[in-house]
């Protein structure tokens, strides 16, 4: 290996990528795992860099912690520690921002989408408090759109969305992201990501996959569709799912709790009613003056038929849950990126790469923040997530990961 400018080697032969850390997020994600997708992704190195693959990806998960430094000084973050004091002969120099543009170029999306489907699973467990309803994980279904750079690159990539009076376009272009979130830790298992032109529903359907006969999903009256809902349910898991007041849902078994029985049905060409699979429906109304009629009313559809395992009140109540997720996306789009912040990345690939490093720290956060509330024995919501934030930026001084090579000496009179 050729040293570059700035940067000398330490008298140990271990590499630079041996001492990246970054704290918790080195625990959720270690090294031998990025190791493993870069060369699944078919990006490893064929010879030593300053900046090799898993120093970048490092590096992305590091510009979604520090959301608000240059990128210079994201690196500096990163390889905090590595100095002369350190067992290195020199202060390493940061690499400058067209280096690390072309190392992330290099690295491409793949690498980092892979670590977030490796590691991103649910937290809870039998002693989380929250998490579950009569023994099912509860999990909701929902979506939402994140501004990028402004750059012809990510608008011929990604659109603009329409302003809200019809005429022009938005500011920013928009990527949109659909999330399956574990309602009980704030815990994003799973995303998919596309245009902000691309229906949320389709992006949804890519999500149907992660559903398991463990769980009771949730999601709004937007995912609902004659063909999707029995799809989600095939799954083997249980669904709560809103529907429109216009959803033809026929009252044709009433059942005490006030909920009622209904087949799904749709009218295909030529007015033919086609009919679908048993489901239950739960009305009820919100006493809340600050909105409209319309918002008041609610109608659920649940695959869960009986009653006496599920009360209607119950899972009217259990519905408010599916607004954690938006909650998550709020902690994710407000507190960890910055209100009112863009993606910064300014061509398409580097956009989706940033967007699954965002969706990785979020997950390593919240899994903190879970062990947290596991030790102090409290339900996860109650525990900050802007303290979860800061704790994990003050984890790269307090976990530096850095073991300084020992100097080399002869051997002691008592080794002899």
């Amino acid at each position: 290996m050729v040293p570059r400018a700035g940067w000398v080697k330490p008298a140990s032969d271990q590499r630079l990528s041996d001492h990246i850390s970054i704290g918790v997020l080195t625990r959720a994600f270690p090294p031998d795992l990025v190791d493993a997708v870069v060369r699944e992704a078919g990006r490893g190195e064929r010879r030593q860099r300053l900046l090799p693959a898993r120093v970048v990806v490092y590096y992305v998960l590091a510009m979604a912690l520090f959301s608000d430094a240059s990128y210079e000084e994201v690196m500096r973050q990163l390889v905090e520690g590595l100095s002369w004091a350190s067992g290195w002969q020199r202060v390493w120099e940061v690499p400058s921002k067209a280096a690390i543009f072309k190392a992330r170029q290099r690295l491409g999306p793949e690498p980092l989408e892979l670590l977030f489907g490796a590691v991103a699973s649910p937290l809870a467990g039998k002693r989380t408090r929250g998490a579950f309803y009569r023994g099912l994980r509860l999990v909701s279904l929902d979506g939402t759109c994140l501004d990028v750079a402004d750059t012809r690159e990510n608008e011929a990539a990604f659109g603009r969305p329409g302003t809200q009076r019809g005429h022009g376009v938005g500011a920013f272009p928009q990527v949109r992201l659909v999330g399956l979130c574990e309602c009980g830790t704030h815990a994003i298992i799973d995303a998919a990501i596309g245009p902000g032109k691309t229906d949320e529903r389709t992006l949804a359907d890519e999500l149907l996959g992660s559903l398991t006969s463990e769980m009771l999903c949730l999601a709004d009256r937007n995912f609902y569709s004659f063909e999707r809902f029995p799809k989600a349910a095939q799954t083997g898991a249980q669904l709560l799912w809103r529907v429109s007041s216009t959803v033809r849902l026929p009252r044709e078994q009433p059942l005490p709790d006030g909920s009622y029985l209904t087949h799904l049905s749709k009218i295909n060409h030529g007015h033919a009613r086609r009919r679908g699979p048993e489901a239950r429906v739960i009305e009820y109304r919100l006493e809340d003056p600050g909105l409209p009629d319309a918002e008041q009313r609610y109608r659920l559809l649940t695959t869960i038929l009986d009653p006496e395992q599920a009360p209607a009140a119950e899972l009217a109540a259990v519905y408010r849950e599916r607004w954690e997720l938006e909650s998550a996306v709020d902690e994710l789009k407000t507190h960890q990126r910055g209100p009112r912040v863009v993606l910064r990345s300014k061509h398409p690939d580097g956009v989706i790469q940033e967007a699954y490093g965002y969706l990785c720290t979020h997950y390593a956060i919240r899994r903190l923040m879970h062990d947290a509330a596991l030790k102090a024995k409290l339900d996860p919501d109650r525990l900050s997530f802007t303290r979860g934030l800061r704790a994990a930026r003050r984890s790269t001084r307090s976990h530096p990961g850095f073991s300084p090579p020992e100097p080399r000496r002869g051997p002691s009179p008592g080794d002899r």
